[in-house]
């Protein structure tokens, strides 16, 4: 399965759109790397490159909900803390395998992409409202 940015993820805010349209790019990227059969390091060279871009997307998201004064702030950093742990996971199940396996990236589709799509929907679409309210 790839990731698709489609109208349902868009939330309003072009600097949040613009991150998650790289990000979304970044997961079908490791996502193709598996499928075409990358080897290992690829594999381990894509997902630090999520991993990299994740950490500089969640502190610009973070940042953003403290100059706000975002209410939630607290409850969307626990979500991002999670993600991380999930791709740490990933990282370390691609580092007990020979390679990225067909478990390894059932484990992507769920805990990268299904988890992305509904953060976004819920999560960084109320960050987005917020911040168009109080601007």
């Amino acid at each position: 399965m790839h990731a698709e940015f489609d109208q349902s993820l868009v939330t309003g805010n072009e600097m949040i759109d613009s991150q998650h349209k790289e990000l979304i790019d970044k997961i079908n990227k490791l996502v193709v790397c598996c499928e075409n059969g990358g080897g290992k390091l690829e594999a381990i060279k894509m997902l630090d490159y999520l991993s990299d871009y994740t950490e500089f997307h969640f502190g610009a998201e973070e940042k953003l909900q403290e100059e706000v004064c975002y209410p939630q702030l607290p409850e969307h950093r626990e979500q991002h803390e999670a993600f991380k742990k999930a791709v740490s996971e990933l990282h370390e199940m691609l580092e007990d395998e020979e390679g990225p396996s067909d478990a390894f990236v059932a484990a992507v589709n769920k805990n990268v992409i299904e988890w992305l799509y509904k953060h976004i929907k819920g999560f960084d679409s109320a960050v987005a409202a917020y911040v168009k309210q109080h601007a």
